[in-house]
């Protein structure tokens, strides 16, 4: 049986790793031939690699707008449209109230609030009718951890641009939501916080363990699919119940 993303073209930024590797690898899955990107070449040839011949590399920096401007002009030479637009790139580089340093500060709102708006504006020029735009949020919109406030607040903006968004959906013939996930098996969640990850979710997710990047995979699925045909503005939280705990 043919894959409900049969013959789709999706872009998928920040697919080098986690939740946006997780994700291409579930759309190709199902039919879909995807863009990913990343800022590291090395990174995103490896992923490449592993997600096979129905995937595309671009080098791209979102916060960076030509290198935008290089990712949908090999989107159109190649594909000439997008069904799917994943934004999904997006940086922790955090502090307490106190220890902010401006260039974090500043870096974390170009990635995170910056390159999902250029992300989505850039990309509709190529926008199939009925797009599906899905753009990565967080948890921590509603429910920030300590020492993550400016990222928050980023993931928060995400949630209003969306709800804007949203409201253009009949003139512009798209889709968009927010996938917001909570603690998730990421690397860089690994990273930054080590074997205190899973001792956080135990305390406090009411399911009480970190998601697995294929579980939100399955949510970004979804809302990319004809099954979320009626859904627009919305902000799905998968989450294991994190956020109302």
């Amino acid at each position: 049986m043919p894959g409900v993303l049969q013959e789709k073209v999706a872009v998928i930024t920040g697919g080098t790793s986690g939740i946006g590797l997780a994700t291409a690898h579930r759309f190709i899955g199902e039919g879909a031939r995807v863009f990913v990107t990343g800022r590291d070449t090395d990174r995103l040839e490896t992923a490449v690699k592993a997600l096979g011949p129905a995937a595309t590399g671009v080098r791209a920096d979102v916060s960076v707008l030509t290198d935008l401007d290089t990712l949908y002009a090999r989107v159109a030479d190649e594909a000439g449209h997008i069904d799917v637009l994943v934004a999904n790139a997006g940086i922790v580089a955090d502090a307490a109230l106190g220890d902010h340093a401006e260039a974090n500060v500043d870096l974390t709102l170009a990635v995170n609030v910056k390159g999902p708006l250029f992300t989505v504006q850039k990309a509709l020029p190529l926008l199939a009718r009925n797009a599906s735009i899905l753009v990565i949020g967080s948890s921590n919109s509603v429910r920030p951890n300590e020492q993550l406030e400016v990222y928050s607040a980023s993931k928060a903006a995400l949630s209003n641009l969306v709800h804007n968004w949203a409201r253009q959906s009949r003139e512009r013939h798209f889709r968009v939501n927010i996938l917001s996930p909570g603690p998730t098996r990421t690397p860089a969640l690994l990273s930054a916080a080590g074997p205190d990850a899973d001792r956080f979710a135990e305390a406090t997710v009411p399911l009480g363990r970190l998601a697995d990047p294929d579980e939100i995979a399955e949510a970004a699925l979804f809302l990319a699919s004809d099954a979320s045909s009626f859904v627009t503005g919305a902000e799905l939280f998968a989450d294991g119940g994190y956020t109302r705990a």
